[in-house]
């Protein structure tokens, strides 16, 4: 089931039954670092309140939410919307599950170096209502200590170590929570002012939800994590307030391969 919908996302959420939506994964408007031809205007801390509460609502127990964000800078110092934002999710219900980060391995912030280290990262806040009920753990983490016999020891409370069971330690590990991985270079179709990589979509669908599970992206874009979740067998819904972007989403997700 894909179901695409143009408007405004509070509006358009209420239209979702409550304990619905398995998995969301979405990157809102950070404050006003784009003008998403327009319409970043009306974005602003009470819609984003709204747009969180939304989202618990129609978030199923031991759903997940995905939300990926950054920062302006203003005046010199960093908004702290991203801060803002995750607490307000643990008021709304939410656990904060994990702070995730995204390292993009680049920066496009002209002058960052004169006053600061250039910022190549944003936050992946894993939000969930109660306890996960899915985590398929991408293991492609690649050991150093590959094939090596490990002794593995375990702290105790008092600061001493307590020997544990010896292991061999397998060729791949577990992932991490910081992800490398590159920016979406902007082409025909994805002509989307901040449009995130289909990997990074790709890789919290399969983390965070099953087949047949209800995907969710109230801010579609592009439409990048609906063509990923129909890719991957999930159902999905998308809402997207502007009308070229939703043409955009359109073709890409119904033009993608199941």
């Amino acid at each position: 089931m894909i179901k695409l919908m143009q408007g405004d996302c509070v509006v358009r959420c209420s239209e979702i039954p409550n304990n619905s939506i398995d998995l969301t994964v979405t990157s809102p408007p950070y404050d006003n670092l784009r003008t998403y031809n327009g319409n970043n205007d009306q974005w602003c801390e009470h819609v984003w309140r709204d747009v969180i509460k939304e989202l618990y609502r129609v978030t199923a127990d031991g759903g997940v939410v995905v939300w990926i964000v950054g920062d302006a800078t203003t005046k010199g110092s960093e908004t702290g919307t991203s801060f803002k934002q995750a607490l307000w999710a643990m008021e709304c219900g939410f656990r904060l599950h994990d702070t995730m980060i995204w390292n993009k391995g680049g920066f496009s912030a002209v002058g960052a170096l004169k006053t600061r280290y250039a910022p190549v990262f944003e936050y992946m806040f894993v939000w969930s209502k109660g306890k996960p009920k899915t985590f398929n753990p991408i293991i492609d983490r690649k050991n150093k200590h590959a094939g090596k016999k490990i002794s593995k020891t375990k702290r105790q409370s008092n600061g001493t170590t307590k020997a544990g069971i010896d292991y061999i330690s397998r060729d791949y590990g577990q992932r991490f929570n910081i992800w490398e991985i590159g920016p979406q270079r902007q082409r025909g179709k994805e002509a989307h002012p901040a449009p995130f990589p289909e990997s990074l979509a790709h890789d919290h669908i399969i983390s965070w939800s099953n087949e047949g599970d209800t995907v969710l992206d109230p801010f579609m874009g592009s439409g990048t994590t609906g063509k990923m979740a129909k890719q991957l067998g999930r159902n999905f819904i998308g809402i997207e307030l502007d009308e070229e972007y939703m043409k955009i989403a359109e073709e890409r997700i119904n033009g993608s391969d199941c």
